[in-house]
C-alpha cells in the first residue's frame, strides 16, 4: 500500500530530503495532544529531522528533550506519510518522508533545550486543525482511531 502524501510534488523541481520523526503525545486522560509553535507561527507534532547516524526512536528521543525536555516511552508505529512542501524561510523545496509515532507516556525531565518554540496543549481536533502538514493531521487522526476517540 502507498504511503498517504501531501503536498503537491511539483513537475521539474528539485527536492532536498528532509527525514523527519515525530510523535501524537497525549495528555493522561486523552483530551489533549502537545504541539510546538515553530518561531515562524507554524504548529507541528514534537518531533523533527533525523540526524546522520540515529535511528527513528534515537532522533524522536533527541528531539523530545530539544523540544519539550520530555521523555517518553513510544508506543505504536502508525507509519510512514510523504509530504512536499517549499520552505520561504530557506528557499528551498522538500521531500519530508515522516515517521510517526505514538508516545504511551512522558515525563517532564528538564526545560527545553530549545527556548524559541512555544508548546501548547490543546484539544484533539483543535489540535488537527491547528497543525500545518498533513502528515501529523494524519498520525493524529490514526491515534484517534485506534482508541475510538
Amino acid at each position: 500500500m502507498a504511503n498517504p502524501t501531501f503536498g503537491e510534488k511539483k513537475e521539474g523541481v528539485t527536492y532536498k530530503n528532509r527525514y523527519g520523526v515525530y510523535a501524537v503525545i497525549p495528555d493522561a486522560n486523552h483530551e489533549k495532544i502537545i504541539l510546538v509553535q515553530a518561531p515562524n507561527g507554524a504548529w507541528f507534532l514534537p518531533g523533527g529531522e533525523i540526524e546522520e547516524g540515529e535511528n527513528h526512536l534515537e532522533a524522536l528521543k533527541r528531539e523530545l528533550i530539544e523540544e519539550l525536555g520530555f521523555t517518553a516511552e513510544i508506543g505504536t508505529y502508525y507509519g510512514q506519510a510523504d509530504e512536499y512542501f517549499y520552505s520561504r524561510h530557506r528557499d528551498t523545496y522538500y521531500y519530508n518522508p515522516a515517521y510517526l509515532y505514538e508516545a504511551t507516556s512522558y515525563q517532564e525531565i528538564q526545560k527545553p533545550l530549545e527556548d524559541f518554540n512555544h508548546l501548547a496543549w490543546f484539544p484533539i481536533d483543535e489540535a488537527i486543525s491547528n497543525l500545518k502538514r498533513g502528515s501529523h493531521k494524519w498520525a493524529i487522526e490514526a491515534w484517534k482511531k485506534q482508541h475510538q476517540i
